[in-house]
């Protein structure tokens, strides 16, 4: 059966804070609101908007959270459409992670809490797009950590569950590892500490991208 590691985008194959930080914040300062503190911002990274905001704003109502969804949407599109966006660097090692990988016998996938412009950008402009067989976004999936889009990604690659590693920086990657039956690998250098990603279920956590090739190669 074939194997399949499927990653998460903003936190673990790129770098992306400081734009999400950045949209936000413009959010937040549409709607006359204080933004939330950068720590309290990356904490949300990887869920859909909508549950990202309602974190956020807990005590507000939908209707208030759907439209600051698209706030934010709006700002990010100008700030792409200004030319504006930070680098988004892949993390060190990534790429040569992805090459271990593929060299090892893996397929690759994507979950992510990014629509599919979004996620089409960061891979196009990082040139990596052809390495992913299979793409799953919040455009098609409800907000992680349902097993949505993981269990797509398997049903698409022809892979299993007990086949597959989800590898992620948050605690909502793991816990839709675990609700769809994956290999929860958790990595260090993202958003969530180690600590918040074992309470949530990773089997393994890598320090440095370069240990995944050897974490994944006895599954």
């Amino acid at each position: 059966m074939t194997r399949l590691a499927v990653f998460d985008c903003d936190g673990t194959l790129v770098d992306s804070q400081a734009n999400i930080c950045r949209a936000m914040e413009s959010c937040f300062a549409a709607h006359r609101m204080e933004p939330p503190d950068r720590a309290a911002i990356r904490g949300i990274v990887g869920l859909s908007l909508v549950p990202a905001i309602a974190r956020l704003l807990p005590d507000a109502d939908a209707a208030l959270h759907a439209a600051m969804a698209e706030e934010y949407k709006r700002a990010f599109f100008a700030m792409r459409s200004n030319n504006a966006l930070d680098p988004e660097p892949l993390f060190d090692g990534v790429a040569a992670a992805i090459d271990a990988l593929e060299g090892a016998g893996w397929l690759l996938g994507v979950a992510t809490g990014k629509s599919d412009r979004g996620l089409a950008a960061v891979l196009e402009h990082h040139g990596i797009r052809h390495r992913f067989v299979t793409l799953q976004t919040a455009d098609r999936h409800p907000s992680k950590p349902h097993p949505s889009m993981l269990e797509a990604a398997i049903a698409e690659a022809g892979s299993a569950a007990d086949r597959c590693a989800m590898i992620g920086d948050t605690s909502f990657d793991m816990a839709m590892a675990r609700a769809a039956g994956a290999h929860a690998i958790g990595v260090a250098w993202g958003y969530h500490s180690p600590g918040e990603l074992a309470d949530a279920g990773a089997h393994r956590v890598a320090a440095h991208a370069d240990q995944l090739a050897a974490m994944l190669e006895d599954l």
